[in-house]
């Protein structure tokens, strides 16, 4: 029996474990997280997508978790309403379609759930260094025993462990798109009731929507920087600090939520980029979703690019040798990745010019005709 390793357990990882496992691999999850991940923003299943969720099984029970936005406003720094749509939302897209929007966590457990009894998680740990010969992959961890697998996937998101081990240090591959977001929770204080509230206020940006039946906010905020900054990636109060520091002067509901942002539990930051390889695969190695051809939340597209991903890479290696499959795998997969990280000018044209029109996405998203 064929043994993998997938370092990462947010969407990516438990999608591909699932569908290895169906094919009989044997299969171990590493996360660096000592449990699940809670929060995380509202992400989408489009398209392609679909359709591997329903192969999975699982789209009847992705459809029972839908958000049910009923529209959007956009309101100025000042939060006088600019324009407003019971079409579409920012975060989803066209409302009322075949495409559903859920909670991140949500579709993690959905799928975890699901692999829990028959794949190997282990949480708290992270891959320390890889060494691979012709027969397999020797794996040290941060706090288990080596071990030996034959093969190791990286589902680790931007800032892949495996990517850096396998490939090289990450500034030879992400591409920072002069932005960053936090995302947390809160109480719905606001009594929002279906609908999401954007704002823009020179630099500073995000949105507010209500969850968990409109009892609580996941809140985006965000800041352009044409730089990256400097910071590090484990350090939350750190990065706290940080949006309060670039959002200080922001107006509208931004301090209260800048009030809340400290004794959020589920703070998450990152920076807007894409990762761009000449290649996924190194010997045993290869990678999955952000880790390989993160597209940003801005394409709108990360989720669907990790199922499909999975969906293709699970395929070819239960039909080929690694090598072959590895192969196979980022055929399929790239012009349909380099297709969603084109979406990130089109859809800031689609805003600028038409943004409750018909979507750039609706080209996009299905693209790539599945195994």
């Amino acid at each position: 029996m064929t043994s993998v390793l997938i370092s990462g357990a947010s969407v990516a990882g438990p999608a591909l474990a699932y569908l290895l496992r169906r094919h009989g691999f044997a299969v171990t999850v590493v996360e660096r997280a000592p449990a699940p991940r809670a929060g995380g923003q509202a992400i989408d299943v489009r398209g392609a997508a679909l359709t591997v969720a329903d192969r999975m099984g699982i789209l009847a029970d992705v459809r029972r978790h839908r958000t049910h936005m009923k529209g959007m406003s956009m309101l100025d720094g000042d939060g006088n309403e600019l324009w407003r749509s019971t079409e579409m939302a920012l975060s989803s897209g066209r409302l009322g379609g075949d495409d559903v929007e859920l909670l991140r966590e949500d579709l993690s457990r959905l799928i975890h759930d699901r692999t829990r009894d028959d794949v190997e998680y282990v949480y708290g740990d992270s891959i320390a260094t890889l060494d691979q010969d012709g027969h397999g992959v020797r794996v040290t961890f941060e706090r288990s025993a080596p071990r030996a697998f034959d093969l190791v996937v990286g589902a680790d998101g931007l800032h892949s462990t495996v990517r850096r081990l396998a490939f090289g240090p990450e500034r030879e591959f992400v591409r920072h798109l002069g932005m960053y977001v936090s995302i947390f929770s809160m109480d719905n204080y606001l009594g929002l009731e279906d609908w999401q509230t954007w704002f823009n206020d020179g630099p500073v940006g995000g949105a507010v929507y209500p969850v968990r039946g409109n009892t609580e906010l996941r809140v985006n905020l965000g800041f352009e920087s044409p730089e990256p900054i400097e910071y590090d990636h484990r350090d939350v109060e750190a990065q706290k600090r940080l949006v309060a520091d670039r959002c200080a002067h922001a107006r509208w509901e931004v301090p209260r939520l800048l009030k809340a942002m400290w004794d959020a539990p589920d703070f998450y930051f990152d920076s807007m980029a894409q990762v761009h390889m000449d290649r996924w695969s190194s010997g045993r190695v290869t990678l999955l979703g952000d880790a390989g051809y993160c597209a940003s939340p801005l394409s709108g597209q990360g989720t669907s690019l990790a199922l499909i991903g999975a969906y293709v890479l699970a395929a070819e290696l239960a039909r080929s040798d690694h090598e072959t499959a590895f192969a196979a795998y980022e055929s399929r997969m790239r012009p349909f990745a380099a297709l969603n990280q084109s979406l990130i000018e089109e859809n800031r044209k689609h805003m600028e010019e038409n943004p409750t029109g018909e979507s750039p996405m609706d080209r996009v998203k299905n693209a790539i005709e599945l195994p």
